[in-house]
This record gives structure tokens, sequence and C-alpha cells, in this order.
């Protein structure tokens, strides 16, 4: 095994990946499933990074979750006027208000930090 530098590279190991799914752990076929994961998420996190999530839309995708409208969010958020303020963007996240979603609804600080 050799690390991935290229995307043919890349798309034959996900290929294999996808061949050795499921392969019990402690065998060749499993110990080799491992290497290539590692082999994969490396060359993944270089090449086709993940950005971070837009924090109105951790706010947004977490309310539909919890079944949670506008006014619900006012304990998190502040005043209506405050919370459509943050969900039309028109108004950044305070650090405070960081405090009270991650706390309250459980949404990860990264998420709500966003890109910075």
């Amino acid at each position: 095994m050799k690390p991935i530098k290229d995307e043919e590279t890349y798309n034959k190991a996900l290929a294999r990946v996808e061949e050795l799914w499921g392969a019990e752990p402690d065998t060749p076929d499993g110990d080799e499933l491992d290497i290539l994961l590692v082999l994969v998420e490396a060359y993944e996190e270089k090449h086709h990074p993940i950005p971070p999530p837009d924090p109105v839309e951790a706010i947004i995708f977490r309310a539909d979750q919890m079944d949670l409208d506008r006014k619900a969010l006012e304990q998190f958020l502040g005043p209506k006027s405050r919370v459509s303020d943050v969900l039309n963007r028109k108004r950044p996240l305070s650090l405070p208000q960081i405090k009270r979603l991650h706390k309250g609804l459980g949404i990860p600080y990264e998420s709500l930090l966003g890109a910075t």
C-alpha cells in the first residue's frame, strides 16, 4: 500500500474500500480496510475539504429537527426582531447567543462559529 496522491489512485482506493466494506476486524481484509480508510481520509481532508456549516443553516436545521418555531428561538437569540435579523443574516451571532444555542439546542460550537 502507498499514499494516495492523485484522483485516479483515490478512486481506485474507494472502489477497494467498497469491496472490503464489512470485512471482519483483525483479518487481512479488515486490516487492509482500516489502512485504506486512513489513506482515503487523509487525501479527502487535503483535496476535498468540507467547509464548516453555515451557522444560520445549523440553527434552522436544528430548530426543524426539534419542531421549534421562531418564537421558541427567542430564548436563545433574543426578541422577535433579533431572531429575524439573525435568521435573515442581517446580524451575526453574538458570543452569548452562541453559548445559549449550544447549551440549549446542542448545536456544536463549530457549526455556530462557521468559517472564521
